[in-house]
């Protein structure tokens, strides 16, 4: 064991608890049971085995209300490995469910054996006949295929509001639709082609000509049995009108019954009962979308009525206007959202009774356009709106910004909603549709029975389809809670079913919840098909029991999960999942959805229990170190939960006084470590110069085994060699800004000036300097700027006493060298500005709090691109550019800028489509050089698919972790533009 290794108690919960009734039990704190565990190493390999108990509970949560505890995770690579776990189930009776993004609301992710992750391994996009189609493989997001369809001027036709992380493959499971999708822009509908695995292990492609033909002489009785129930289905006129008018509406509960009456023959019915079956069918390994025009003409207007039956009553005259998306919102909806950042504040003052519809026409041309306008602008006169805060204006707009506030408002519905519901309660998100001229009558008779059952109303939905969502908050370790919750269901049903023959799931998939009450709505003769159906694809059971079909009355009741208090940071959380995408670790060890998961599993156990331990002993490399502290999972979540800020914290947990001690030590003698770590890159160098990079990697890894990983540093052959020591002559007087170089640019070198393979470059100090004196905006660098930080050394490892030390240093520097505040500070590297900016607040004393807020702190992109970019004269460009935005312009809003000046220097500029955080977090990269190498795996793969004249980014460690992903030298946007505008001849 390292000298210095952490001890796991210090995350050890300090709360007096009881164990939770719904806790992982003592039994299952070894993790996997044999020979389970060994059977599936054998015919997989160990790396696709995930058996600790970590493990197990981080895969037993989703987005729905349900927990189930899997008896083991499997990661297969291809579709070999599918087809081996399938056979070995069949083989050995065991069950099976597919797990991609976790964002199902109703338990579908969720299995109590086998849970199969079909996510890591299973993205990708290949634009097919210029965007017209596109292969998606099923574990890439709806954003992210639509991201690289847009350059085609296309889309995928369902847009649910969680296409952020949704997956494809669970899109087409689930036949998910979304704000515009409705009855004809489905995966029903829009899919051209599945490929997809069987539970006895045969691969179909529904594409290829001969499918038919091997089908059936691979699975017979398969094909005689689809024929069969086809027959019976046609020759019953009764049920064939049934089936079609419950698929006029939106309609996602139980299976699709229509595949019988469209496809005709096996493989054209099995695409069809595909969509929609929620992996009850078999494992859907590949996609082929008729894509859809992405028209980027969009008029949009968010408009307030006086009741929610007076939105509902206005949304067929907008519908019959053209309009693409009517959403509605309620007051409670409305007032939630502003915890979402961009919502106007006076929201949350809004009537109890006020609602909401978001209306938003979409064309191809201004003449379309126009004509939509015209459109709205006379069904407008009609509509008796209500202005109950001045932020409101009812008033269609073309302005892109506010359009995107108000779809930020409307997609947050479950999160922001769920976020405000009361600690500890659970949260229950229902869905169904009727027929959109009954909308209004279904509204007021929800909010009626939710009254009625004691839940506070909280309602949104697809008003332009009669696709209504709620949520429903209560506290599931409370018998009578869970009673009440069951009362409310009964109603529910019947009232949809009964008085308004409407879909009880319409596009959230049967799942766990409703299951029990399938036969309510479709009734005994179709629920019987349904039961045969399965039978006859799935004659063993294989795959998903109890998702879809259930004969128990109260399955919708089992496995509800408690939600016991955590940290206040993350305690909101209600598992959406929407961080996990933009999570640089989530590939390699956990996201941050899994890291509050594990947290609440802790809460349940009982003090000192085994589970509790199995958990922490992992928790530390597998949610704590290998965190790269980026937040930018805050930015992704809806109510903007920042699990790298927990992490954080838990790092100060497991700090020892004296590491506190030592930390505060180095804060305050900065200027002597910044110089000993100059000298020690230069010694570094020389030592690799002569021995080579690898003796330099042993004697770091042998340190590394001797004191702990998450404090020695390992030696990267891709580290540059040491900084100048003195920056270039500035003066004070006629300066526009103080220019401020971070620490990491006074230590380290540029990328030219680091190579041995190359003469000196200039400095990003030296281009910086020399652009802002082409512009007419000299800078002035301080003499003293030396021993100064930003703070982000400590505040990234959780120390806080040296945080709070440089915090203010940098601050009380800071307001001099700008004269209060008269000059704007330029900050050289990205993650220093938003240091500086934002996270050294919390640290200041209330003096220093004052002369912050004097302060203007500007990036140095966004000074080059706002300030300095009219003024200079571009003289030379280079051919093609990549640009690498860093985690902290996200967070600072600075992306854009990024994209400027490459385009300024550039003929060619791309992002990656899979740009992300690189993980490298200062040192984090070097402290555990897996993270990064896992972060950037796709971008860097992205990246590598061709050659570029310019690798561009803003942060000197994250180019170093990018060019130890592509092999290909990164450097700062600035020190191109240098370049660029340099008068010629020199």
């Amino acid at each position: 064991m390292p000298l210095l290794e952490p001890d796991p108690e210090a995350l050890r919960p300090g709360t007096a608890r009881a164990p939770a009734p719904d806790r992982v039990t003592d039994g299952s704190a070894a993790g996997t049971p044999e020979p389970l565990r060994s059977e599936l190493t054998a015919l997989l390999g160990a790396d696709k085995v995930l058996w600790k108990i970590s493990d197990l509970v981080r895969y037993a949560s989703d987005a729905s209300p349900y927990r189930f505890l899997p008896r083991v995770v499997l990661v297969p690579e291809d579709l070999d490995d599918v087809s081996a776990i399938l056979s070995y189930a069949h083989g050995k009776g065991r069950e099976v469910v597919f797990r991609a993004a976790g964002t199902s609301l109703n338990g579908q992710a969720q299995g109590e054996d086998i849970l199969v992750d079909v996510r890591r391994h299973w993205t990708g996009v290949e634009v097919l006949d210029d965007g017209a189609r596109a292969r998606i493989r099923p574990g890439t997001t709806i954003l992210r295929a639509n991201t690289t369809l847009a350059r085609y001027g296309r889309l995928l036709g369902p847009d649910p509001a969680s296409a952020v992380a949704c997956t494809v493959g669970g899109v087409v499971a689930n036949n998910a639709s979304g704000m515009t999708a409705g009855t004809t822009r489905n995966s029903y509908r829009t899919l051209a082609s599945l490929t997809f695995v069987l539970p006895s292990g045969t691969v179909v492609d529904t594409a290829d000509p001969a499918a038919d033909e091997e089908l059936a002489h691979a699975e017979p009785q398969l094909c005689a049995g689809l024929l069969a129930l086809k027959a019976e289905i046609e020759a019953d006129e009764e049920l064939t009108a049934r089936i079609r008018a419950k698929f006029a509406i939106k309609n996602t509960n139980g299976y699709r019954l229509d595949a019988f009456l469209d496809g005709a023959t096996p493989v054209r019915i099995l695409r069809g009962l595909m969509v929609g079956s929620e992996g009850t069918f078999g494992f859907i390994a590949e996609t082929v979308f008729d894509t859809l025009p992405l028209d980027r003409r969009i008029t949009s207007a968010l408009l307030f009525f006086p009741s929610l039956t007076a939105a509902a009553a206005a949304v067929p005259r907008f519908n019959e206007a053209g309009a693409i998306a009517v959403e509605l919102m309620d007051g409670n909806t409305l007032r939630a959202s502003v915890s979402v950042k961009g919502v106007p504040a006076d929201w949350a003052a809004l009537p109890r009774e006020t609602a909401a519809l978001l209306v938003e026409f979409r064309a191809p041309d201004e003449a379309g356009q126009e004509a939509f306008e015209v459109a709205a602008a006379e069904v407008m006169r009609g509509l008796d709106l209500v202005v109950p805060a001045a932020s409101v204006t009812n008033a269609f707009t073309r302005d892109a910004g506010t359009i995107a506030g108000y779809w930020k408002a409307r997609k947050a519905f479950v999160t922001a909603v769920g976020g405000s519901r009361p600690s500890g309660t659970t949260l229950i998100t229902e869905d169904f549709a009727v027929p959109p001229d009954r909308l209004a009558d279904a509204c007021e008779a929800l909010l009626e029975l939710q009254s009625r059952h004691g839940f506070d109303a909280a309602v949104a939905g697809h008003a332009a389809h009669g696709n209504l969502h709620f949520l429903l908050a209560f506290d599931a370790a409370r018998p009578g809670d869970v009673e009440r919750y069951d009362a409310f269901m009964q109603e529910f049903c019947a009232l949809v079913v009964d008085r308004f023959d409407g879909s009880l799931k319409a596009e959230h998939a049967t799942g766990r919840n409703i299951a029990p009450f399938l036969e309510r709505e479709w009734g005994p003769r179709a629920t019987e098909l349904m039961w045969r159906t399965k039978q006859v694809i799935d004659p063993v059971g294989v795959l998903a029991p109890r998702i879809v079909l259930d004969r128990d009355p109260r399955a919708h009741l089992r496995g509800l999960k408690t939600i016991p208090k955590v940290e206040a940071v993350a305690d909101p959380c209600i598992e959406c999942g929407f961080c996990e995408p933009t999570c640089p670790s989530g590939d390699l060890t956990t996201t941050p959805r899994q890291r509050i998961v594990l947290r609440r599993e802790m809460m349940r156990q009982a003090d000192g229990s085994p589970v509790e331990a199995g958990l922490l002993d992992a928790y530390g490399y597998d949610a704590v170190d290998t965190c790269a502290g980026d937040s930018t999972c805050k930015l992704a979540c809806p109510v903007g939960i920042d699990t790298g800020a927990m992490m954080k914290g838990f790092r100060h947990l497991r700090h020892t006084p004296r590491e506190e001690r030592i930390a505060a030590l180095t804060a305050k003698n900065f200027r002597v470590v910044e110089a000993s770590a100059r000298l020690a890159v230069a010694a570094g160098d020389a030592i690799g110069e002569r021995g080579g990079d690898r003796l330099l990697e042993s004697v770091t890894r042998l340190a590394r085994r001797a004191v702990r990983p998450d404090l020695v540093p390992e030696w990267l052959p891709q580290l540059p060699g040491r900084a100048a020591r003195k920056l270039p002559r500035t003066a004070r007087v006629g300066a526009s800004a103080v220019y401020y170089p971070a620490c990491v640019n006074r230590i380290f070198a540029g990328p030219e000036a680091g190579s041995a393979a190359g003469p000196p470059g200039t400095s990003l100090a030296e281009a910086l300097v020399a652009v802002s004196e082409r512009a007419g905006k000299p800078v002035w660098i301080p003499e003293d700027v030396a021993g100064t930080c930003c703070a982000t050394i400590w505040h990234s490892k959780g120390y806080d006493a040296g945080n709070r030390i440089m915090a203010n240093r940098i601050v009380e520097a800071a307001w001099g060298w700008t004269a209060g505040g008269t000059l704007p500070l330029v900050v050289d590297a990205s993650s220093c500005t938003l240091g500086i900016a934002e996270e050294v607040v919390p640290y200041l004393t209330e003096d220093n709090r004052a002369l912050h807020r004097e302060l203007t702190v500007v990036d140095s992109l966004v000074w080059a691109a706002d300030e300095l970019l009219a003024e200079l004269t571009v003289s030379r460009r280079t051919g093609s550019a990549v640009v690498h935005p860093t985690c902290s312009m996200e967070h600072l809003g600075d992306t854009e800028q990024l994209r400027v000046l490459a385009e300024a220097c550039a003929d060619e500029v791309t992002v990656p489509d899979d740009a992300g955080c690189c993980a490298f977090a200062g040192d984090r990269g070097m402290l555990h050089k897996e993270l990064t190498d896992t972060a950037t795996a796709k971008e860097a793969a992205e990246v590598n698919s061709r050659t570029y004249d310019a690798y561009l980014s803003a942060n000197r460690m994250c180019e170093i972790g990018m060019e130890r992903a592509t092999g290909h030298p990164y450097r700062s946007a600035l020190i191109e533009l240098e370049r660029a505008t340099r008068p010629p001849g020199r």
